[in-house]
C-alpha cells in the first residue's frame, strides 16, 4: 500500500471514529435527556410518606436541597439543581412549613416551593379569650415563642405601634377565627390579631367612649367584664347597665371574674369562684376597689364592646346567675338576696 492510500485510510478511521464519537456523545445526551424527564416527571420516591419540612428563613438554595434530600424528596441533587435552574427558581422559593410526599415529582415539589403553599394553622379565639391563653393556643401549634409573647404584650412601645393605650395587650386580641403559619414571627402574629380589633373598631364608637367619659382602655375594660360575666348576647346591655349603674352611685362592681383575674393571669384558671377569691387583694378584684380595674381582664367580642357603650336604660344594680345562661336582675338588695337564695343558695342545697 502506497503512502497515498495509507493516508487516506488513516484519514477515513479517524473521520469513522470522530462519528462514532459523536454518536457516542450524542446517545448519552440523549440517555441523559431522557432519564433526567423521567426523574422531573416521576415521584420522587413513592415509599416516602408524606410529613411537614420546615425551610428556614434566609436559607440559600443549596441549603434547601439538603433539607429536602434528608426528608428523601430530592434523590438525585444534580438533576434537581439542574431542573431549579431550568424552571429559573433558585432565588424564589419561599421559606415556611410545607406538606410534602414522596409521590410528588421533583417538579411539583419545586412549583410548590415557589407558589409559598405553605402549611396553614386554623386558629379559634373565642370570645372573651384572656391574652394567657391566647399565647398558649399559639403555642399549641408552635406558631409562637411564649416568652417573646409575654415580653411584646407589655412592652409600652409596641404597644403604642398598635395604637393600645394600655400597659398591657390584654383586650385587644380580638375573638376571631385566624389562619397562621410558621414562618410568621410572634410580633406579626400579634399585629394581625389586634389589627383585627382596630377593624371592628369605628371612630363613632370612640367618639362615643369619650362621650360617656370613658376613656379607650376604661371602656375596653368595662367591655372585658361585661363578656366574662355573660355571653348572652340579649343580656350584655342589661349587665352593662347594671355597671354603668353603679359606677355613677360610686358602688364597687363586685364582678366575680375580677376576683380571680390575678390567678388566671398567672396561669391557675379558675372553675368556681370561691369566697376567699373575693376577699383577695389585687388591683383587680372589684370587691376591694373602686371603680373599674386598671386594665381589661379578657378579650371581649363586638357585642360586649358596644354594650359598653350603650347601657340599657334601666335601673337595675344586681343580677345573679339562673344557672341556664340568663341571669335574674335586681334593682335593690332585698330583691337580689330573694334571688340568690332561689337560684344559688337552693339550688346548691340540692
Amino acid at each position: 500500500m502506497n503512502m497515498q492510500a495509507c493516508s487516506k485510510l488513516i484519514s477515513r478511521m479517524k473521520w469513522c471514529y470522530g462519528r462514532k464519537k459523536i454518536l457516542l456523545c450524542l446517545l448519552v445526551l440523549l440517555l441523559t435527556g431522557a432519564t433526567f424527564c423521567y426523574y422531573a416527571t416521576t415521584p420522587v420516591n413513592p415509599d416516602a410518606a408524606a410529613g411537614t419540612v420546615n425551610i428556614p428563613k434566609g436559607s440559600g438554595f443549596f441549603r434547601i436541597t439538603e433539607i429536602l434530600n434528608d426528608a428523601g424528596l430530592v434523590g438525585n441533587r444534580p438533576f434537581f439543581w439542574v431542573l431549579a435552574l431550568g424552571k429559573g427558581v433558585r432565588k424564589y422559593i419561599r421559606a415556611g412549613e410545607y406538606e410534602l410526599a414522596g409521590a410528588m415529582t421533583p417538579s411539583a415539589i419545586l412549583d410548590k416551593l415557589v407558589h409559598g403553599e405553605i402549611k396553614v394553622y386554623k386558629v379559634l379565639l373565642h370570645e372573651d379569650i384572656t391574652a394567657n391563653e391566647v399565647a398558649r393556643r399559639l403555642s399549641v401549634f408552635k406558631l409562637i415563642d411564649e416568652q417573646e409573647f409575654a415580653t411584646l404584650a407589655a412592652d409600652r412601645s409596641f404597644l403604642a405601634s398598635l395604637d393600645i393605650e394600655a400597659d398591657s395587650i390584654e383586650g385587644y386580641l380580638y375573638p376571631d377565627t385566624y389562619k397562621f403559619d410558621r414562618s410568621m414571627t410572634t410580633e406579626e402574629i400579634l399585629r394581625i390579631i389586634v389589627g383585627k380589633f382596630w377593624q371592628k373598631v369605628t371612630p363613632e364608637m370612640l367618639k362615643r367612649a369619650k362621650e360617656i367619659g370613658l376613656t379607650q382602655t376604661q371602656w375596653v375594660t368595662l367591655a372585658s367584664i361585661i363578656g366574662k360575666e355573660s355571653g348572652n348576647k340579649d343580656e350584655k346591655k342589661l349587665i352593662s347597665a347594671v355597671f354603668h349603674n353603679r359606677l355613677a352611685k360610686g358602688m364597687k362592681l363586685q364582678s366575680d371574674p375580677t376576683a380571680v383575674y390575678n390567678l388566671e393571669h398567672k396561669g391557675t384558671p379558675v372553675k368556681t369562684v370561691l369566697r376567699k377569691h373575693l376577699k383577695s387583694d389585687t388591683p383587680y378584684n372589684t370587691y376591694r376597689i373602686n371603680g373599674l380595674p386598671p386594665g381589661p381582664i379578657a378579650n371581649p367580642g363586638i357585642e360586649s364592646l358596644k354594650a359598653a357603650l350603650d347601657p340599657a336604660k334601666v335601673d337595675y344594680l344586681y343580677f345573679v346567675a339562673k344557672n341556664d345562661g340568663s341571669h335574674d336582675f335586681s334593682t335593690n338588695l332585698a330583691a337580689h338576696n330573694r334571688s340568690v337564695l332561689k337560684y344559688q343558695i337552693n339550688r346548691q342545697k340540692k
